[in-house]
């Protein structure tokens, strides 16, 4: 059994394929098990964690794992690699939140999440949908003002356009801990106009 003797706060690891298409978020002991599985192509970046297991009995040498930042995988996976030039990932409002760094695009202010709620710019009942490119991140006093109506018959200027996030920048709204060298991989990533290019881990 492997246990996490040091590690580097709260931080996983950013798995890509072999061809350095990022793919998802794994904990330590996951990539471990890829490693000792020889499925790791490239490690890179610096060491979030130090994984110890047991000692082996006829060497007296404890196992140990040093996890990267990132890792590569191997294999590519062609018909993956076309399904995520159009994919449109889920949408939630931790991620929606995020995605609009917690401001309201009415007001401008920044909210505790308690106090945010998800905007539909063209309402439901006008035949919006809610889709990423729909909505919004509102706090709740602009939301009760602007109702059931759109920003334009509300009177309500919108602060930026809503757009559905790619598939690495869904990769780096789902993490609440990415270091310098996974948020700079993911940025080569993401589109040139993205507005997480401005982001600092």
């Amino acid at each position: 059994m492997l246990i996490n003797q040091l590690s580097f706060g709260a931080h996983q690891t950013l798995r890509t394929d072999a061809s350095g298409m990022p793919l998802e978020w794994l904990n330590a002991t996951q990539v471990a098990k890829l490693m000792a599985l020889d499925m790791v192509q490239y490690a890179y970046g610096t060491i979030v964690h130090h994984l110890h297991g047991g000692i082996n009995a006829r060497t007296g040498i404890q196992s140990e794992f040093k996890i990267p930042a990132i890792i590569g995988t191997k294999g590519y996976n062609n018909h993956l690699h076309k399904q995520l030039a159009h994919y449109v990932p889920p949408l939630n409002n931790q991620t929606l939140f995020k995605r609009d760094q917690n401001m309201c695009l009415y007001c401008g202010d920044v909210f505790a999440k308690f106090l945010l709620s998800r905007d539909h710019v063209t309402p439901l009942s006008q035949g919006g949908k809610d889709t990423w490119r729909n909505v919004v991140t509102s706090c709740k006093r602009c939301n009760n003002h602007k109702a059931d109506r759109t920003p334009l018959q509300a009177n309500m200027r919108l602060i930026a356009i809503p757009f559905a996030p790619n598939y690495a920048e869904y990769i780096f709204l789902q993490n609440k801990n990415i270091i310098a060298d996974q948020m700079v991989y993911l940025m080569n990533h993401f589109p040139k106009k993205s507005p997480f290019r401005k982001f600092k881990a």
